[in-house]
């Protein structure tokens, strides 16, 4: 069986040809601070292949989660514990393929899964190095205050960092399951300390997971050097991110509260893709009433 070209018309949407000039500059980091500082919302979502890497690029998305999500949607596994720095590796280099392939300007964040940074600020940068290596122009790592030595170490030598805070998924068995976080006055004191700290350790960005609308506000404001990017946080972050699957409606289970079908209105893979940047840009996505706490 043959692929059909992407030059063609397909369920995934018409591409341009791989040799067309893009139409839109690269984004850049300073492109994401000036973003963030006037206010446009920025538009994640992840992607595990060449083909819905380029059509996510093509679609607008600026930034690309290579996430360890893929442990669950592309592997089947129960929890995202078991991705290996090495399929990581693999799926980024997939990735960056797919992105210079058509237009080349979506910014490239891989995960650094479980147990590649935790030993030591030293692991962390070897495995942070493999993922820029194989593509990535950012890597994220889970966590709160423990984490903001290993971002610091990261930054001064020229990796970029997103941060990640509330339900993180590496940790869901201490966490007791995928649920909210923030929401007693202890943890959420917690997280807004993290976050500081975080900024303070030069993290560019910072996924806010399953936090409380209110919350996910406060911290939000009080991080001018560092973007938070929502998942269930409420509409007021400034910018949101998705898991792919989920926002085609094609994942193995139920969706989250937090998710849109945005497959269900489109007639392609793209045109869901477009439907959620304009979205998100204009703030129809998400609504705190029908996805936040």
């Amino acid at each position: 069986m043959t692929s059909t070209s992407p030059n063609n018309a397909s369920p995934y949407g018409t591409l341009p040809p791989a040799s067309s000039p893009s139409t839109r500059k690269p984004v850049s980091l300073p492109r994401l601070h000036e973003m963030h500082a006037r206010g446009e919302k920025i538009t994640m979502l992840t992607a595990y292949d060449a083909t819905f890497a380029a059509v996510a690029d093509a679609a607008g998305v600026e930034t690309i989660l290579v996430g360890d999500s893929l442990g669950m949607v592309c592997q089947g596994l129960s929890s995202t514990v078991g991705v290996t720095l090495e399929t990581m590796r693999y799926h980024v280099e997939s990735v960056h393929r797919g992105v210079q392939r058509v237009q080349g300007t979506a910014w490239i964040i891989g995960d650094l899964p479980y147990g590649s940074y935790h030993e030591s600020k030293e692991q962390a940068f070897r495995s942070a190095a493999m993922l820029m290596q194989a593509g990535a122009h950012m890597v994220k790592l889970e966590g709160g205050g423990w984490t903001a030595d290993t971002t610091r170490f990261l930054v001064e030598r020229g990796i970029p960092v997103c941060a990640h805070l509330g339900l993180t998924p590496q940790s869901v068995h201490a966490l007791g399951g995928y649920r909210v976080q923030g929401k007693t006055e202890a943890s959420a004191a917690q997280l807004k300390r993290d976050a500081l700290a975080l900024q303070d350790a030069g993290a560019t960005l910072l996924v806010l997971e399953m936090v409380p609308a209110a919350l996910s506000a406060e911290v939000t404001r009080a991080l001018p050097q560092c973007a938070t990017i929502g998942i269930g946080a409420g509409v007021d972050t400034a910018g949101q991110v998705l898991v792919l699957h989920d926002m085609l409606g094609v994942n193995l289970g139920k969706n989250a509260k937090f998710v849109r079908n945005f497959m269900a209105d489109a007639g392609s893979v793209r045109g869901a893709m477009e439907a959620y940047v304009r979205a998100v840009k204009d703030g129809s996505f998400p609504v705190n009433a029908e996805h936040a706490w």
